[in-house]
């Protein structure tokens, strides 16, 4: 009965959505209603957490490009904001809803325009294929999974927590780091298309990874197997791939 009950559990709370401009078929077990939510409380964590720069030329300069890109977005019910935080990490991220944050780190490595419009292209990506609810719905299902297996093969009580936490171990390196690295593709690929529709050159985008990729080669990290992000060398040859493929303007 527990398993059945399980079983019919990851069935009904399962559902489906379809990524913008790639078309892939998604699983979800987060609503839209869901992770607007947490976006809103976890950006309120963020602002309360972090230093904001007090540089008004930068704010406005990351506002500028943000609401460039978000007007091309498709979403209009979005409530954008665009921040800048005071940190020499080289980071941004986009927090469902559209709450954009910037480090001052990864701004200077970005040259030009084009080159934040690559990141602002790239992090709103993430927003609109909804790779946090995707990867938040697959560990779900995953410890459903666990919990599924455990009792199908009658492992005792005792053991269960270590089968547990055997079975996240496996999961995370064969199916959600392999997703992790998957959603940075899609997300290359689609921050490419929101950069060019909204005016930007895309080359840039080439020249934006190839700095990344000389910074990463001067510090330690993990296996690209291990990690959540492709390896450098594949990523700039997609993104090469992805700007040939885009529409020549007229």
């Amino acid at each position: 009965m527990t398993l059945r009950a399980l079983i019919l559990a990851a069935v009904l709370m399962g559902g489906c959505a379809t990524t913008p401009v790639t078309n892939r078929t998604q699983f979800m077990m987060i609503s839209t209603d869901q992770e607007m939510s947490l976006g809103a409380s976890e950006a309120q964590k963020v602002l309360k957490t972090s230093k904001l720069s007090t540089d008004k030329a930068l704010q406005a300069r990351v506002k500028r490009i943000g609401e460039r890109i978000a007007a091309v977005s498709g979403r209009s019910d979005f409530a954008w904001e665009f921040n800048v935080i005071e940190d020499a990490t080289p980071n941004a991220f986009c927090l469902p809803g559209g709450k954009v944050f910037f480090y001052t780190g990864i701004l200077k490595i970005a040259e030009n325009d084009d080159q934040i419009a690559t990141v602002m292209g790239h992090e709103i990506a993430h927003a609109l294929a909804r790779h946090g609810a995707e990867r938040l719905s697959m560990q779900t299902a995953s410890n459903i999974g666990a919990q599924v297996l455990a009792t199908a093969l009658n492992i005792p009580a005792q053991y269960q927590n270590l089968y547990s936490q055997a079975y996240g171990i496996t999961s995370q390196v064969g199916l959600i780091l392999p997703y992790s690295r998957k959603f940075e593709h899609e997300a290359d690929q689609i921050g490419i298309y929101l950069m060019w529709k909204a005016g930007y050159n895309p080359v840039q985008a080439l020249r934006f990874w190839e700095n990344m990729a000389r910074l990463s080669r001067s510090a330690q990290k993990p296996p690209a197997f291990l990690s959540t992000h492709p390896a450098d060398e594949e990523r700039i040859a997609e993104i090469r791939e992805y700007i040939a493929q885009l529409p020549i303007r007229q």
